[in-house]
This record gives structure tokens, sequence and C-alpha cells, in this order.
């Protein structure tokens, strides 16, 4: 399981209201809501699209949010860790 995790590449990013979506090279698709990203959540649509997709496909990033998320992260359950850290 860790290999798939360590190993999972976004394709393509697209949102819904409430979620992100990613397409994986390995042809799974993942949802994540954006309550888990309170950045993400408070964008509107264009600076929502205003992403890079980074490090060969392991790494989102919208550079005008200050946003930063591993695809691999996702897939362990990751959100948004900024508060995390102030706490540590």
């Amino acid at each position: 399981m860790i290999s798939s995790v360590s190993e999972a590449k976004a394709q393509r990013i697209w949102f819904d209201d409430d979620n992100l979506w990613l397409s994986l090279y390995d042809g799974r698709t993942l949802s994540v809501p954006l309550a888990y990203f309170p950045r993400l959540r408070k964008a509107n649509k264009e600076e929502l699209e205003r992403y890079e997709i980074s490090g060969g496909g392991i790494g989102l990033h919208w550079d005008d949010l200050d946003e930063d998320i591993s695809v691999p992260g996702l897939l362990l359950g990751n959100g948004d860790l900024t508060s995390y850290n102030k706490n540590l």
C-alpha cells in the first residue's frame, strides 16, 4: 500500500462546489473535501483554476493562494497541516 501512495501522481485536477478531484496516472480518481483546505474553500473559481501540478505530479501548487498540497499526502488523508504545524 505504501508503494501505491508514494508513487501517486496527479494527471489532472478539477473542482465541484464542495470537492477537489484528482485523476491519477495509475487510473485512480480521488475526491477530497474542500473543507480540508480552508484557503481553497474560500477561493473563487478563477483562483482555483490557477494551479500548477509540480514534481511530475506529486505536488499541487496555487501561488496566488499560497497553497501547496502533496498528492501522496492526500492519499494518506492529510488535510491542511498549517494549523497543526503552528501548534508544534
